[in-house]
């Protein structure tokens, strides 16, 4: 059974930065493209970014040059490295697998990101 384990979220001011982690467990890391995922308070849940299997990485436009996804295949781990951070960014982050191969998709169970104006 895959297993997503966020960590990283905080309470942090406007201006600063954050790094998120989300490690993979019972799965081959490798099968699967990872994404992170936010949600506003009151707001539907959005994709943040997007890192394939075969390295492809992909931002949503409102934090392009701000944020940074990369995976580290040793520690089946994806992060994001959040900079710049603005209070519009609060949200609860997600962490997401879809297997590249087959149906299966697989949510953590979020980390909480504030930022204080």
């Amino acid at each position: 059974q895959v297993q997503l384990v966020e960590s990283g979220g905080d309470l942090v001011q406007a201006g600063g930065s954050l790094r998120l982690s989300c490690a993979l467990s019972g799965g081959i890391f490798s099968w699967y493209d990872m994404a992170w995922y936010r949600q506003a308070p009151g707001k539907q849940r959005v994709l943040v970014g997007m890192s394939s299997n075969d390295g492809q990485i992909n931002y949503a436009d409102s934090v392009k040059g701000r944020f940074t996804i990369s995976r580290d295949s040793a520690q089946n781990t994806v992060y994001l490295q959040m900079n710049a951070l603005e209070p519009e960014d609060t949200a609860v982050y997600f962490c997401n697998a879809k297997r590249v191969d087959a149906e299966y998709t697989y949510w953590g169970q979020g980390t909480q990101v504030t930022v204080s104006s």
